[in-house]
This record gives structure tokens, C-alpha cells and sequence, in this order.
């Protein structure tokens, strides 16, 4: 009886190591993430929770869903005005954001946060800051703004990221936007590329010295300073997946 029972708790501890090194399904949370707060903003099979930018519904083409990803098919490599941005139907202000992001061969697309809809409608993407999402090797836009502020993992033509690692095109990469109260930080494949502060001296030093300086962006308010606004993915004319996309409030 004695050697059974230790068969037994032995054959339960190799199923709790076997299950523990599993890799975890794409769109999915731990009991661990829905205790810490975790809420997935994409669920792998509907668009459920997200609609077209400057919309009340989701685009009726070019955006789909398949295999688990969330894709946006590839167009003329214009900004927005083939199919449309989709953003989220919530607003946030302090949160954790994670997502996935596989590129095709010079593609260019992003996400935006703090995305607020001021109308008129602006002619290109939604006014937000901007999660560079890139094809560094192929896509001219690496080479333009200041000193590599437009290649992946960048503050969108403010702030370049630094040490960063990225995958191969076609294979996933890891991003995260994490912002508590005017503290900014983009990782990119577990490393923290760019860090910055909301709203101080020298943010709006920056501003000033990119397209963001233009009256347009600052008309409503002095651009990327909302107190809130929503997640973007942006429409840029090429094909790009996305999949893991989930939040925390803060």
C-alpha cells in the first residue's frame, strides 16, 4: 500500500511538471493573469471589443480573424485609408499592455495608445502615440524622423529604441506599453527599448522637433498629453498579424 501511494504522488507531481512546462495556449490567461487583473483584449476568434476608428462598427473587410491572429491584409502600403484602423471600445489611462506582432517582408503598421477620435477626421491614422511596428531591414520609414525614431519598438518619430533584439520577419515578437501615471515605458522582446515621462520638459522638447509640432495634432490639446484614450492597430497598407493582446489597469 505504501509503495502504491508513493507511485501514485509521484505520477501526480510528474503531471503537475508536465502541465507547468506546457507552453501556454496564444490568447489565453493563467489563473495567475485573471487574479493579477489581466483582462485579454483579443480572444483569438471574435473582434469582439474592438471597432473601426472613427466608427460604431467593425470594418466590413480587410481586417480577419484566423488560426488565432488578428490580421490586417495588405493593401497599397498607404496610411489608413485603405481599410481602416480598429481601436478599442475602451479608454485607459494607467495600464500594462501586452501584445504579439508578426510582420510580413517591409511591412509597416503600429500601435497607438491614448488615441482620442477629435474630429474632423484627420486625413491619415487617429492622433495617438505610437508603438512603432516595422520592417527596419525593408521599410523606408526606418531611415526617416531623427536618428532611427521611426524603426520598430520606437516611440513613433519622438524617442528610437535601444538594445533591442527583434525576431526574424515572419516570426513573433513580444511588445508591451506600460504606463503609470506620466511614466512611459515600450519593451520589446523582454527588454525595456524606450522610457519616458508624459507631458514633461523634455517630451514636449521632442514633440517640437517632429511632425507632432504641426497645429493639427495639437489643436485639441497639447499632443500625447489625453488623460486617457484607446489602443490602436493601425492599417499602413500591409499585412500584419497580431495575437496575446491583453491589459492590466493600473
Amino acid at each position: 500500500m505504501k509503495s502504491f501511494l508513493i507511485t501514485g504522488l509521484t505520477g501526480l507531481l510528474l503531471t503537475a511538471l508536465i502541465a507547468a512546462e506546457r507552453p501556454q495556449s496564444p490568447n489565453t490567461l493563467t489563473a495567475k493573469e485573471k487574479r493579477e487583473g489581466w483582462k485579454l483584449l483579443f480572444d483569438g476568434k471574435t473582434t469582439k471589443g474592438w471597432r473601426g476608428a472613427y466608427m460604431d462598427k467593425f470594418p466590413a473587410k480587410g481586417w480577419n480573424v484566423e488560426d488565432g491572429t488578428l490580421s490586417i491584409q495588405k493593401s497599397d502600403g498607404s496610411e489608413s485609408t485603405n481599410f481602416g484602423d480598429i481601436v478599442t471600445e475602451g479608454e485607459y489611462s494607467n495600464f500594462d499592455l501586452m501584445f504579439e506582432f508578426r510582420l510580413t517582408e517591409g511591412a509597416n503598421s503600429g500601435l497607438k495608445y491614448f488615441v482620442v477620435e477629435h474630429k474632423p477626421k484627420p486625413a491619415g491614422s487617429a492622433f495617438g502615440l505610437e508603438f512603432q511596428v516595422l520592417d527596419d531591414a525593408k521599410h523606408p520609414d526606418a531611415k526617416m524622423g531623427r536618428n532611427g525614431n521611426r524603426t520598430v519598438g520606437s516611440l513613433y518619430d519622438l524617442i528610437t529604441a535601444q538594445g533591442k533584439q527583434v525576431n526574424p520577419i515572419g516570426e513573433w515578437n513580444a511588445g508591451r506599453v506600460l504606463v503609470n501615471g506620466t511614466h512611459v515605458e515600450h519593451w520589446l522582446n523582454g527588454k525595456k527599448v524606450v522610457e519616458y515621462e508624459r507631458g514633461s520638459e523634455e517630451f514636449r522638447k521632442l514633440v517640437s522637433m517632429s511632425k507632432y509640432a504641426a497645429p493639427a495634432y495639437n489643436a485639441n490639446g497639447r499632443f500625447g498629453e489625453a488623460p486617457k484614450g484607446h489602443i490602436l492597430l493601425q492599417d499602413h497598407g500591409d499585412k500584419v498579424s497580431f495575437r496575446n493582446i491583453k491589459i492590466k489597469t493600473l
